[in-house]
């Protein structure tokens, strides 16, 4: 089979262990692949109750085909930090998402999972988001389904304290007082828009980029608009071309 390095093909699908796990899920085992997006699952044909992502370097949670069999899939230790809004249609049945270790930040990037109806099982420890204020009965609103936060029962309690803190317009304040983003925080001045020259310059250090860490950072830096200062000089120290 033909196996690209980095890239989740149909062939690594076919070649990949899998078998029960240790709770008697058929489970395909895709650790360790240094997978940084999430495709081509088709060839898994449904097949399979269970599935291991966990250890590869995966920035977006989508992409899935339409896996009516899939219960649960294991995440942790990846990049994501993006939920695709419509996982809902293409996972229904999840009951269990561990992602644990990754770089979630903001209550409102846990909305797309309040269409896992039948989530009830979820792990975000050591996200960027569960230090936001609120973030545990935030989840707890959003996805009621759920019965296991980070390893800990979900309690009654939790539940009627979430209802009442965001079923309220004052619950929908505090969340934006919790979304304050580190954008926010910032000077204005810092969040200049980025020349054409700067833009070229990030692009250019995004295509010569020596590992996928450098990567992910160049290219957050791109979404946001934000230009790391050795790409300002860089741009700066190449001279415009004149007309």
């Amino acid at each position: 089979g033909r196996r690209l390095a980095g890239k989740l093909t149909a062939d690594l699908v076919l070649e990949s262990p899998q078998g029960l796990n240790p709770v008697g899920d058929y489970e395909l085992d895709l650790r360790r692949n240094k997978l940084a997006v999430i495709e081509n699952l088709g060839a898994t044909r449904d097949q399979f109750e269970s599935i291991d992502l966990s250890e590869n370097e995966i920035m977006r949670l989508d992409g899935f085909p339409k896996l009516h069999k899939l219960e649960q899939l294991l995440l942790h230790r990846n990049r994501i930090y993006r939920i695709e809004r419509r996982i809902g249609e293409s996972v229904p049945n999840l009951a269990r998402l561990i992602l644990t270790g990754n770089k979630i930040s903001n209550l409102q990037d846990l909305d797309p999972l309040e269409v896992l109806h039948k989530l009830e099982m979820l792990s975000l420890l050591d996200n960027p988001v569960t230090k936001k204020p609120h973030y545990r009965l935030y989840a707890i609103y959003k996805i009621p389904s759920l019965r296991v936060l980070d390893f800990q029962k979900v309690r009654d309690a939790e539940r009627e304290e979430a209802k009442e803190l965001f079923g309220t317009r004052k619950g929908t304040e505090a969340i934006r007082a919790a979304e304050t983003t580190l954008e926010e925080q910032e000077p204005v001045a810092e969040v200049e828009r980025p020349t054409p020259e700067q833009l070229a310059a990030l692009r250019l250090a995004i295509a010569n980029a020596k590992s996928l860490d450098e990567v992910s950072r160049l290219e957050e830096a791109l979404q946001r608009g934000q230009i790391p200062e050795e790409i300002k000089q860089a741009a700066t120290a190449q001279p415009m071309e004149e007309g």
